[in-house]
């Protein structure tokens, strides 16, 4: 911690497969003499389970709330740090009235596609599984009370490299996209200015007006089994169906992995939405598919 009476306690904590220094050199660029609290999760133990981590973060927030009582908190967490504190958010409702802000830095809140793939093939290692966890419910809940910006990086037209953008998005909070990857994001100096000018007038964000594409697009990010894509296959894909306000739905199957992908594309040709199914919920998909369509009809 900075000093003994900060002005508000900044909590900064690191993701998946990292330490702590990285985002402790953002957060001290951002608020050098305010409550710094970057805890360190150890590299190696980020790769089994997020419960214990968890733990760890919550133990030291109890243990600071008990020191400062009245200083209000401002939290930023990259990656897998993000999703830490959106669990600890949901877990302690009573934090959130002394929460200014939260940002989250390339956390993948809708699941994470890697994080999929990976529990299917390396079975036992927990974090997989974990990162691949659709919190989006948590972090709309969360973001009725505590102003939140999601930064997510865009160095291909759709991720960060690791993180697909799409995963990063969910109503009620600000976005925005930089051109930096996924490692560099944790400590880049553009999130300072961007950090900064949140912080400067941090608001409640409303959800956006309800559309068919809005509402269609909400619909399927949260059907279980379904994992926001990256768009670079919507040219591959076949349209299946055309639906209202000039939306067409298209699908893809990929020939290396069998996965089957889903687009929505707008009137000018354009993808507005990528995902693919899990191979154990594709049956349930369909299903969903269908009562979508026939409530067309």
């Amino acid at each position: 911690m900075s000093n003994n009476h900060p002005l508000f306690i900044l909590f900064a904590q690191h993701g998946w497969a990292d330490t702590n220094q990285p985002i402790q050199s953002l957060v001290q660029s951002l608020a050098p003499s305010e409550g710094i609290i970057a805890p360190n999760l150890g590299w190696l133990k980020t790769w089994w389970s997020i419960e214990p981590l968890i733990k760890k973060v919550e133990d030291i927030a109890i243990a600071t709330l008990q020191k400062y009582p009245n200083t209000p908190w401002r939290i930023i967490g990259h990656s897998m740090g993000g999703l830490i504190w959106v669990e600890l958010l949901h877990r302690h409702p009573e934090w959130r009235s002394r929460v200014h802000s939260l940002v989250l830095v390339a956390s993948p809140i809708g699941g994470s596609d890697l994080g999929y793939l990976l529990d299917v093939s390396l079975i036992g290692l927990g974090i997989a599984k974990d990162l691949s966890t659709n919190r989006r419910e948590m972090v709309e809940e969360i973001a009725a009370e505590i102003p939140t910006l999601a930064i997510a990086g865009d160095i291909d037209g759709g991720s960060d490299g690791t993180v697909i953008i799409g995963a990063t998005q969910c109503d009620r909070i600000q976005f925005i996209t930089i051109p930096v990857s996924h490692p560099k994001l944790k400590n880049h100096p553009r999130l300072i200015s961007l950090i900064q000018t949140f912080w400067s007038n941090p608001i409640i964000t409303f959800p956006p007006k309800s559309t068919f594409k809005t509402e269609l697009i909400r619909e399927l990010r949260f059907t279980g089994g379904v994992f926001d894509a990256h768009p670079r296959d919507f040219p591959r894909s076949q349209i299946v169906a055309h639906l209202p306000e000039g939306i067409t739905l298209r699908t893809w199957k990929n020939p290396l992995n069998q996965l089957q992908h889903i687009f929505l594309g707008d009137r000018d040709n354009q993808c507005i939405y990528s995902a693919f199914v899990s191979w154990e919920k594709y049956a349930e998909f369909q299903q969903k598919l269908t009562q979508i369509l026939d409530g067309l009809n």
